[in-house]
């Protein structure tokens, strides 16, 4: 993190301080951390293969009937037809090459429907980040959905020029694991559909990360911080098991990817969604995420957030509605005001 951004406190009395509500400074790694309040959500089995191995999954975060109704936006939003395959290829002009890898890689863009609200605000979704964080005082993450056909065509991952070092679909950490002191962060999927094996999606590195510093003593000064060089059958990738309406959390420095949709006519489909400490200091980037969920336009918080090119979601529905927690994961409402979680 740049040492010209200014570190602002957490509005949970624990000592977490971020820039950006991304990644986290803290004495302890979360791996490290010792409870100081009781399990909500994840049982103590859960919480232990969480920091043993870097993720976890929530069963039934959501109603697999919720998860269902997102699946059924996704298509619509997008204007494709789950039931016809040739209309999952849209012939587009591209922004970018970001704007080209997005599409290849399935990202749809849209942040802030009420759908996608239901499942920030569900009460056993943020009892889940509340466990791993030991922090009751969050901020969800403005993220958006995926739905990633079968990888051919004008989807096709050789669309994307490959590279020796940096970012790699397959396989990369979210933080710079050459640091002394990474910096944490925190990740979640929910599916949307059933996951099969021919359709790709989330896989990770879990022994890797319980062997992290044994690995990391063998390795040379100059590895790339973000994508890990493993010998698989010693640190096997694993694609966890999820059903409509699971939700899986990974910490940032386990090594994880998205496997290519190898399947005829399948999809894999999931939300992206993640909460962090509240930094309600922060009064820039809270105004920035009120703006945000009350005008619809697209969050600025990451690079990578585009909007819909052709019609944005301001063009199409208005605000989603937000329960007194969703005020608060937002940050419309501060976590010093009355009311509980």
């Amino acid at each position: 993190m740049s040492s010209e951004s200014p570190l602002f406190p957490a509005a949970s009395p624990l000592p977490y301080r971020s820039a950006d509500a991304d990644t986290y400074q803290a004495p302890a790694q979360l791996r490290d951390l010792a409870k100081t309040v009781p399990l909500r959500v994840l049982s103590a089995e859960d919480f232990a293969h969480w920091q043993t191995y870097g993720y976890v999954v929530v069963r039934e975060a959501i109603p697999a009937e919720s998860a269902r109704k997102l699946l059924d936006f996704a298509w619509e939003f997008q204007g494709l037809d789950p039931h016809d395959p040739g209309t999952w290829y849209p012939e587009r002009e591209y922004r970018s090459d970001l704007d080209r890898d997005l599409h290849v890689y399935g990202f749809v863009e849209a942040y802030q429907h009420q759908l996608i609200w239901d499942s920030r605000q569900a009460q056993r979704v943020y009892d889940a980040f509340v466990d791993v964080w030991d922090c009751a005082e969050l901020w969800v993450t403005l993220d958006r959905l995926n739905l990633n056909p079968p990888n051919v065509g004008n989807r096709s991952r050789e669309l994307i020029a490959p590279t020796e070092r940096g970012f790699d679909i397959d396989l990369h950490w979210d933080v710079d694991t050459t640091l002394a002191d990474p910096p944490q962060r925190v990740q979640g999927i929910i599916a949307l559909n059933d996951t099969e094996p021919e359709l790709g999606g989330f896989q990770c590195c879990p022994e890797l990360f319980r062997r992290f510093d044994e690995w990391k003593s063998t390795q040379p000064e100059d590895r790339d911080p973000i994508r890990p060089r493993v010998d698989r059958a010693e640190y096997p990738v694993i694609r966890p098991r999820l059903y409509a309406g699971d939700l899986l959390i990974w910490n940032g420095m386990v090594a994880h990817g998205v496997a290519p949709n190898t399947s005829a006519d399948g999809v894999r489909a999931v939300q992206y969604l993640a909460m962090m400490p509240a930094l309600e200091a922060h009064e820039e980037l809270r105004r920035s995420r009120v703006e945000s969920w009350r005008t619809l336009s697209t969050p600025t918080w990451n690079a990578t957030l585009l909007g819909d090119a052709a019609r944005p979601e301001a063009d199409r529905y208005g605000p989603a509605g937000l329960t007194e927690l969703g005020e608060k994961l937002l940050g419309l409402r501060s976590w010093n005001d009355a009311g509980e979680a």
